[in-house]
């Protein structure tokens, strides 16, 4: 599923970052910010009529995402 599709408050993991083209530098910014397989991540808040922007909160830090970075983001939800 992708981060964007995640429920507010539902526990997960990130299981990768997909690139949208060769070099693709979002993709790799959102891998040098933590979102690495493995990790924990959740949907805190989303944005006005559920747009942008998305906060989301990887380990203990928290990131404002727009919808099209977050769509680059595979998960799945975890045990809570």
């Amino acid at each position: 599923m992708r981060l964007t599709d995640l429920p507010k408050g539902a526990p997960a993991v990130v299981e990768r970052v997909d690139d949208a083209h060769a070099a693709d530098a979002i993709a790799q910014r959102l891998r040098d910010l933590g979102f690495v397989p493995g990790e924990p991540v959740r949907v805190v808040a989303r944005g006005p009529m559920g747009g942008d922007p998305l906060l989301i909160q990887i380990g203990s830090t928290r990131f404002a995402l727009r919808r099209g970075e977050a769509a680059r983001v595979e998960v799945a939800e975890a045990a809570a």
